[in-house]
């Protein structure tokens, strides 16, 4: 009886705002269990977008715009907003959001942007946090010895005769990757230039040379 006349005291956005929050709750923390234990990962295969070129297309270089493009999947662009899980979370903090402020007696005009806002936040929050996770996944599973042969571009210049790193960008196993280098060369080879993976230094380097 209590809760029958608790709910009855609820106005109708906040008994709307409470059929959103509870539910979508109960299906955020399934999906995080999930998670955990590594059942239904939606985002398998990494996070950046379908359409992003192949390692070998352009003659094993990105083409005249890859380093630009490929920037862009490391942006805004590059983020998962619209997942199950982001769509669930957005429904979590608006519905959340919405019996808080209506509670609080706040009128309803200035409830509903406010719920909106929070839950659109919380998607691209969860989508930078989802990457991260995905990123370091993927990191995880590369080995760089497969990039020997692929072709790439100089991020950060790349010091002479192994005297110190730079950094490339490249495309290995499906994915594009940053990766500290070093040539044999005796000029540096500067940003923008293209390289050639020709080896791998310690763990963590690649050795490269100019194309």
């Amino acid at each position: 009886m209590v809760m029958m006349e608790w709910w009855e005291s609820l106005s109708i956005a906040g008994k709307v705002f409470y059929c959103t929050a509870i539910p979508a709750t109960l299906i955020l923390l399934i999906q995080t269990v999930m998670l955990f234990l590594g059942i239904g990962g939606e985002a398998e295969g990494g996070d950046l977008p379908d359409d992003l070129p192949d390692g070998d297309a352009g003659d094993g270089v990105f083409g005249e715009d890859s380093v630009s493009d490929m920037s862009d999947a490391e942006g805004m662009e590059g983020l998962r907003v619209f997942t199950v899980r982001g769509i669930v979370a957005f429904f979590v903090v608006f519905g959340w959001l919405g019996v808080a402020l209506d509670a609080a007696d706040v009128a309803l005009y200035i409830t509903l942007p406010v719920a909106i806002g929070g839950g659109l936040l919380m998607m691209v929050v969860l989508a930078f946090l989802m990457r991260a996770v995905m990123k370091l996944r993927s990191d995880g599973n590369l080995d760089n010895r497969n990039a020997v042969g692929t072709a790439g571009k100089v991020y950060l210049t790349v010091p002479p005769s192994r005297s110190g790193e730079g950094k490339v960008q490249i495309m290995l196993q499906g994915s594009y990757v940053e990766r500290d280098a070093v040539t044999d060369e005796t000029e540096a080879i500067p940003t923008g230039s293209e390289i050639v993976v020709v080896g791998v230094s310690g763990q963590t380097s690649l050795v490269v040379r100019r194309k």
